[in-house]
């Protein structure tokens, strides 16, 4: 998604709100999130990063920083809300995905692309560091610190076979029209389950992957200690048992 950096600030605050309003609403269990354009994003035009983030108000040093401070700030929780959403978000991805495209889907849970799809992390290019989410999500989702320390500072492109083999996707799909069938029936078993289950498995998921494994493990009892009272568990259970799909279960609201 390709926008005018005037445009930029405000849908950020879009995306925040998209996010928080989800969040939210109890019915919805699953994100797909995807490109509707040629590409999945195409980068941001430098001559407004130069009129806006590099060129900000303030009468002196400290004031021009607290400034770029802010927006950047503002920049960042644009992904960060993605990944605090306790729905589980899919991210469907085709051609290039540049620079802050890389931000977003590395605050994602579970991606997949294209054949024709390549990944960029761009910012060196334009000579700063990238500074909203990729340099803090990518390594954790790449297994590889090598891999990413080249990425980043060389901005090479990262083709889709490279992509899958990594671990920055888990699916490749021929086209743009299979890998849509493939995100929806993705999100179709995950809506399938029960909310209570699969919200609190991405949020455990997200809280082990910065903690310890003790911490995590007292996390996730202290978590479960209430949400095991659920029906759900039962209901489950009994479909389990009768050899049903989870489908078959008509799950509360969560």
């Amino acid at each position: 998604m390709k926008v005018m950096n005037s445009e930029l600030l405000s849908s950020c605050s879009e995306m925040v709100d998209c996010f928080n309003e989800i969040a939210m609403n109890s019915d919805c269990r699953v994100v797909v999130l995807s490109g509707a354009g040629k590409f999945f994003t195409a980068g941001i035009d430098l001559t407004d990063v130069a009129s806006d983030v590099l060129s900000p108000e303030g009468d002196d040093a400290a004031r021009i920083s607290w400034n770029i401070r802010k927006k950047l700030f503002k920049f960042q929780e644009a992904f960060s809300v993605i990944e605090r959403c306790p729905k589980p978000v899919v991210v469907a991805i085709h051609g290039a995905c540049i620079g802050a495209g890389v931000d977003l889907i590395s605050a994602c849970d579970i991606r997949m692309c294209t054949q024709d799809a390549w990944f960029q992390v761009k910012e060196v290019d334009i000579g700063l560091a990238a500074d909203v989410g990729t340099l803090q999500r990518l390594p954790k989702v790449i297994g590889s610190r090598s891999l990413v320390n080249e990425l980043a500072l060389t901005a090479r492109k990262m083709f889709a076979d490279e992509a899958r083999s990594s671990g920055l996707v888990s699916r490749v799909f021929a086209d743009k029209e299979a890998m849509m069938a493939g995100a929806l029936e993705m999100a179709g078993e995950i809506a399938a389950r029960s909310p209570v289950a699969v919200q609190g498995t991405k949020i455990n998921l997200i809280y082990s992957r910065d903690h310890s494994v003790t911490e995590g493990l007292d996390y996730m009892a202290t978590w479960n200690m209430s949400m095991l009272q659920t029906q759900d568990v039962m209901k489950s259970a009994q479909a389990a048992m009768e050899k049903k799909s989870p489908k078959s279960v008509v799950f509360s609201k969560f």
